[in-house]
């Protein structure tokens, strides 16, 4: 029977999911909730790079390797291409498309830290959606700026940045409540392309907010890609992964 190893990172990873039986295996990191419903094995933590995870798909004789992890996930995307060479075996990603900008939008794109940081000079009251990464630089806030970080889940802020712990889907009502009040003239994003997370863009598009967009990384080759999980699940039924 063939067995499927699905690398779990985006909320479309547990739609497919939910789709596989027993003889499957869903990954995840383990950053966030761990499903407790599925038919399929669930396994939580790394795998210590691309050896590693050739040897788990050695191990567990898996046929297919899923990549269904963040777009800004670069490295393991990386290291699921180059085990899936090593076991020899086919490797498919699903990528969902990234946001494009529409009219009225003032967005502007950053490669890095260094970068970001340079654009925000002009900002007083930023909102950072990009996860824990700003938490590494809690102690180099200017004076003269408070910032928002939204995660998803709480950690210690400080008295020039407020940690706000919350997950997706976001109401849009209730992100034009917290860009009112937090009095928030610039938004920071990573562009992953969630239907979850968009509202953010459309009040920063409302109030005429700019938006500093962390540029995508380039992702490793792989055999197949897919960009919904309509197209991935038609592809599964079709397939024998050869």
């Amino acid at each position: 029977m063939k067995r499927i190893l699905l690398l779990g990172g985006v909320t479309e990873a547990l739609a497919i999911a939910r789709t596989l039986g027993p003889e499957h295996i869903y990954s995840l990191a383990g950053i966030g909730r761990v499903p407790d419903d599925l038919n399929c094995q669930v396994r939580v933590g790394g795998y210590g790079g691309a050896e590693g995870l050739a040897q788990c798909i050695r191990d567990e004789g898996i046929d297919l390797l899923l990549d269904a992890t963040h777009p800004y996930a670069a490295q393991i995307s990386q290291n699921a291409a180059s085990a899936a060479r090593l076991s020899g075996i086919p490797c498919w990603a699903l990528r969902r498309p990234a946001w494009q900008p529409q009219a009225g939008d003032d967005w502007r794109d950053v490669s890095d830290w260094a970068e970001l940081i340079q654009a925000l000079e002009p900002f007083r009251r930023p909102l950072f959606t990009l996860g824990r990464e700003p938490l590494q630089h809690l102690n180099e806030i200017p004076p003269e700026q408070f910032w928002t970080l939204r995660a998803l889940d709480v950690y210690p802020g400080n008295p020039r940045c407020e940690v706000i712990g919350a997950r997706g889907p976001f109401l849009i009502d209730d992100e034009r409540a917290l860009f009112e009040r937090r009095q928030i003239d610039v938004l920071v994003s990573k562009n992953s392309g969630s239907t979850a997370t968009e509202p953010k863009l459309e009040v920063a598009r409302e109030r005429g907010v700019p938006v500093l967009v962390l540029k995508r990384p380039v992702l490793a080759a792989v055999d197949r890609e897919f960009q919904s999980v309509t197209d991935v699940l038609k592809a599964l039924s079709t397939s024998d992964f050869s």
